[in-house]
């Protein structure tokens, strides 16, 4: 089977005798930060969550390098998908956060300066938190297994020894994704979501999934022990919920109805949850938080000597001076929300204290599940409630207290995914002999480009899709809670409190039994999946539970040591999957803002209905194929 190798040396990897940052490394990761942050806007707002774009762009990397320059080297892919995955973490930052100031009505567009002062800060921010507790996480840790940064690390390793079939899955994927969205989108041929729901005693009884490709590649990447309790979450809310807290209204539809019972209350039992998750987590890493900061001050002790390259981080000083360039630009950002010098010192002082400590939250995470698992969405939901409760008391309120807290909440949830995701990138670097000084320069040059496209990109899907961001098919789920939430807080609208208190009693009872679980059972059951399970739409827990049942079969026959091998290839190809599908969307909407709107075909329910039944089991066979085995995967794991 594939393996990762052994680290060069740090002598080696500072050498010279790999290439590594070279210029054509610096401009396709520079491309692909762009490229990944654009798709993954698209996949935020409509699914709820984003996955890693590391493994994606690695691969691209490989591919490119080796058709048109002779050598290359595993660094220098390395470097790209560096770059590449920053751009995609920023976006995950931006979509949760930003659109929430469009939902509330404060914004009618989108604010071009704005969106990108606050995407740029808070991205700059994730990566200088981090890089103090890269030797508490990283280098000096081996309880965490980081598990996608190992797997990124297996790609590029099999990629420079010369594997085949890594880039034809990826761009079969993308084409899958890419022409569904085109028959979908443009043509109207399929019904996105197919649901169904019925009234019995007044009470509402609902199930339905949605129609995607990309939501099936999700549920694979995450695997089965994620899929099934984001699963278990959706059920908790909408099959049990539902019927339990609310009742049909009169001349309403039972569909209907089950929306409205949602989003009005039983999502708030997931806040709650969510809250008792991002404590509980930061409990966790307190140790961690000690360690940073000692790590830190000691920095600048460590200047006096000269460190090998394996060992050299930005040095503290310019993190300092950096992360006082951001504070200024911080408060330029607070200070055009609110006009009010007080609240702006106010909110300054509370996004620089939970975005450090949501920094060593994230990279705790992301080393325990992974990038795509990590609780953004908890984190994000208890910095609202931290700065809407410190803003009332300070007696701010209405429009005012509501987009400082939005602007908070943006800038710790864009420090979150930035800070997780470079973690995650300094243990690939780690694996594979790279420079992690090296590497943090390049995921500066990432952020700085993607933070500049995240406002075209969501004012060309908002003007261009049909609802627009917050519609049926844009939802903003997280963005949409959150401005529920700053409303609560400025005294726009009652939160249900006695909601979100039983939320908080079913997190800690998760807790409890994950604790019980941990001890006699390899099934986990992690607060925060099953948390996001309850809040998103029930139609998304289907198809992701769809993928994750894949991935259980491609592997139920091979040992656990072999899993990651095993589904390599369907991972390629479900990276390609999501990348075709956000990508022709996005490229759908460019065509719409210039005049070439969507063609609807001219076909009757009942008939688009079967047809998307058809392309339902023609994405399920397709990923069951695609995911299995390789005869060179197969006579790997043999030997092994």
């Amino acid at each position: 089977m594939s393996s990762v190798t052994e680290p060069t040396t740090d002598a080696e990897a500072g050498s010279g005798t790999r290439a590594e940052l070279t210029l054509r490394a610096i401009l396709l990761g520079l491309v692909l930060s762009v490229v990944m942050g654009a798709a993954n806007v698209y996949v935020g707002l409509k699914a709820g969550m984003t996955v890693s774009a590391s493994i994606p762009a690695a691969v691209m990397a490989m591919l490119i390098f080796k058709l048109f320059f002779k050598r290359s080297s595993i660094l220098e892919a390395n470097q790209v998908q560096t770059c590449a995955s920053a751009g995609e973490s920023l976006a995950a930052g931006i979509i949760f956060t930003m659109p929430a100031m469009i939902l509330i009505g404060h914004w009618q567009e989108f604010d071009f300066w704005t969106v990108s002062m606050v995407a740029l800060t808070g991205g700059l921010l994730g990566i200088l938190f981090m890089i103090p507790m890269r030797r508490v996480f990283v280098a000096n840790n081996d309880e965490l297994p980081y598990p996608e940064g190992v797997a990124c690390a297996a790609v590029l390793e099999a990629g420079e020894a010369g594997q085949h079939g890594a880039a034809q899955r990826l761009v079969a994927g993308g084409v899958l994704g890419g022409l569904f969205k085109v028959i979908a989108g443009y043509f109207g041929m399929v019904t996105e979501t197919l649901q169904t729901a019925m009234a019995s005693g007044g009470r509402i009884f609902y199930f339905g999934g949605d129609l995607s490709p990309m939501l099936v590649a999700v549920g694979f990447i995450v695997r089965l022990n994620v899929a099934v309790l984001v699963f278990i979450g959706g059920t908790l809310g909408w099959l049990i919920g539902i019927p339990l807290i609310g009742e049909l209204g009169e001349s309403e539809s039972a569909i209907d109805g089950a929306w409205r019972i949602w989003s009005t209350e039983v999502r708030y039992v997931g806040v709650g949850a969510m809250v008792v998750g991002g404590l509980s987590s930061l409990i966790a890493v307190r140790a961690g938080l000690k360690a940073a900061v000692v790590e830190l001050w000691g920095g600048f002790d460590r200047q006096k000597a000269t460190p090998l390259a394996g060992e050299r981080d930005i040095p503290s000083g310019v993190i300092i001076f950096l992360g006082l360039l951001c504070t200024a630009m911080l408060a330029i950002v607070n200070y055009r929300f609110t006009g009010n010098v007080g609240v702006t010192v106010l909110g300054t002082v509370v996004m620089l204290a939970m975005g450090f400590f949501f920094t060593a939250v994230a990279s705790y995470i992301v080393g325990l599940v992974g990038n795509s698992n990590s609780p953004v969405s908890g984190m994000t939901i208890t910095a609202v409630l931290v700065a809407g409760g410190m803003l009332w008391l300070y007696g701010s309120s209405g429009t005012e207290a509501m987009v400082s807290t939005l602007g908070i909440a943006a800038i710790v949830c864009c420090v979150a995914c930035t800070s997780g995701d470079v973690c995650n990138d300094l243990k690939t670097g780690s694996l594979v002999g790279a420079a992690p000084f090296r590497q943090q320069m390049m995921q500066i040059g990432g952020v700085f480009v993607a933070a500049f496209v995240m406002a075209p990109v969501l004012t060309l899907l908002h003007e261009n899709t049909e609802g627009g961001i917050g519609g049926p098919n844009l939802s903003a789920p997280q963005a949409s809670l959150f401005a529920s939430l700053a409303k609560g807080f400025a005294g726009e609208s009652q939160l249900p409190w006695n909601l979100i208190g039983i939320g908080a009693v079913v997190g800690v009872v998760i807790l409890v039994i994950d604790e019980i679980l941990k001890r006699k059972s390899k099934f986990r059951a992690h607060l925060m999946p099953i948390a996001v399970g309850m809040y998103l739409p029930f139609g998304l827990a289907t198809p992701i539970l769809i993928g994750g049942l894949i991935a259980y079969f491609t592997t139920r026959r091979t040992p656990e040591k072999d899993h990651d091998s095993v589904l390599h290839r369907g991972i390629l190809f479900s990276s390609g999957v999501i990348a075709g599908e956000a990508l022709t969307a996005v490229g759908l909407a460019g065509l719409a803002a210039v005049g070439y709107a969507s063609y609807e075909a001219e076909m009757s329910e009942s008939a688009k209905t079967m047809f998307s039944i058809v392309v339902a089991i023609v994405i399920v066979t397709a990923f069951t194929l695609m995911a299995r085995p390789g005869r060179e995967t197969s006579e790997d794991v043999k030997s092994s």
